[in-house]
């Protein structure tokens, strides 16, 4: 009896191992090299699934004739401060394979199911996904900003497959991502208002938006910039009362809008431009740009850099990661996805580590967002002022050999705030302010 009970405990006490292993190898959990402000939050992180429905909407992807009027279904995906830190949990998800079938995997998540939330009112963000991507890819960031108190409301848009290369399929995307990021922002805002459920601890008067490649340009429409009428047609002419000077294109804007990340947003999809003029330069809103310098998908210059030469009326930033690609957002390629070099390209970029890319990718997005969402101007150090050339930085005095510290950033040192000596090379920081 003593016997069994010894190795059942064993094996409990494997089990508990092995899950914590799982939880400490969740992307959220950043690399003991990451740069000062990836590190994670004094919060736990909550999660649940939610589903906002838009009753009555056409869909270009249903309907002989004419696009079909449906109720628009959207899963959500919240995650948000808790009030203790929890065991973690596995998200199951799947992206189009090679062959265009799905490809199921699981995610390390360190978010806890149903958790008790924190007290207090933490800003509102809203995190849109990639083409054929889902929420789960993005938990890295979503986890990361919950641990630090925001409210991340990360809609699932459930794309066609991205192998089915047809002017068809491709109108999912292009109109999914303006008007379900419209309407996804004004219903968490309306629930945050009302103090309802999971809502309650958001604070809807300070709302972000962060996009990835599709989503990108989803966010960046929703911030102002006016559809080009050449998407109506390319939507079944769904998105025509929502272009540039048509009746519905106020609509399309998120209100109590604070700040715009844009990861690698696309602004041209197949020839068919997406924004009229000015473009860009209608959002006023403080905005960073990430990009891969060598983002063959919706191009560094002209692509993501032009846009940011672009968006003259408001404060941007432009971190650029030098000889990275598109694949910078997402988490890293999970096994199933390892099988194939198609399956390996959503997720890997060929020179720079994945998790490398996410933390930098962190330690900014948490500087930009603090700064100019919840007022820290003390942030301001970490994103202002850095000299252009990641590899430029000099620190006078600074520990030899493998330093493991932060430079404190200036007058002491020219390397980037918050970065470690040797883990400086291969970025350039830029800002722009705002033009009258």
């Amino acid at each position: 009896m003593i016997g069994r009970i010894g190795i059942a405990a064993a094996a409990c006490a494997a089990a508990i191992f092995a899950f914590q292993g799982h939880a400490q190898q969740a992307p959220a959990r950043p690399s003991v090299d990451a740069p000062e402000l990836a590190a994670l939050g004094s919060y736990g992180v909550g999660v649940a699934d939610l589903e906002f429905v838009e009753a009555g909407r056409a869909d270009p992807l249903q309907g002989a004739d004419k696009p079909a009027i449906v109720d628009r279904h959207i899963p959500i995906k919240l995650w948000y401060p808790a009030a203790a830190k929890g065991a973690g949990t596995r998200y199951r998800t799947a992206l189009p394979g090679e062959k265009g079938s799905d490809v199921p995997f699981e995610v390390p998540g360190l978010a806890t199911p149903g958790a008790a939330a924190a007290k207090g009112r933490f800003p509102l963000v809203i995190l849109a996904h990639g083409y054929s991507n889902t929420p789960e890819v993005l938990s890295w960031l979503g986890e990361n900003l919950a641990s630090k108190g925001y409210v991340v409301v990360a809609p699932a848009f459930r794309d066609p497959p991205i192998t089915i290369r047809t002017p068809a399929a491709r109108a999912g995307p292009l109109t999914s991502r303006p008007l379900d990021i419209a309407f996804v922002a004004a219903e968490a805002q309306r629930r945050a208002q009302a103090g309802q459920g999971a809502f309650a601890a958001a604070d809807a008067a300070r709302t972000a938006l962060i996009g990835y490649s599709m989503g990108g340009y989803g966010v960046l429409t929703a911030a102002g910039a006016p559809l080009d009428p050449a998407v109506a047609g390319a939507t079944r002419g769904v998105l025509a009362p929502y272009v540039a000077g048509a009746e519905k294109a106020e609509r399309l804007k998120v209100a109590d809008l604070k700040a715009v990340v844009a990861i690698s947003p696309a602004s041209n999809l197949y020839g068919t431009p997406l924004w009229a003029a000015p473009g860009v330069a209608a959002i006023r809103a403080p905005t960073l740009f990430i990009v891969g310098s060598q983002d063959h998908v919706v191009g560094y210059d002209p692509g993501v850099r032009t846009l940011f030469d672009q968006e003259v009326h408001a404060p941007r930033y432009l971190l650029t990661f030098r000889e990275a690609a598109h694949s910078i957002a997402l988490i890293g390629a999970p096994p199933a996805m390892r099988e194939s070099f198609w399956d390996l390209d959503w997720f890997e970029d060929a020179v720079w580590r994945k998790d490398r890319l996410m933390a930098v990718q962190a330690h900014f997005i948490t500087a930009f967002l603090d700064r100019y969402v919840k007022g820290e101007e003390a942030k301001a150090a970490y994103i202002d002022g850095l000299v252009p050339n990641s590899n430029d930085g000099k620190w006078q005095g600074a520990p030899g050999g493998r330093y493991a510290g932060f430079s404190p950033g200036a007058p002491a040192s020219t390397i980037w705030k918050g970065f470690q000596p040797s883990r400086i090379s291969g970025m350039n920081f830029e800002f722009k302010p705002a033009q009258p």
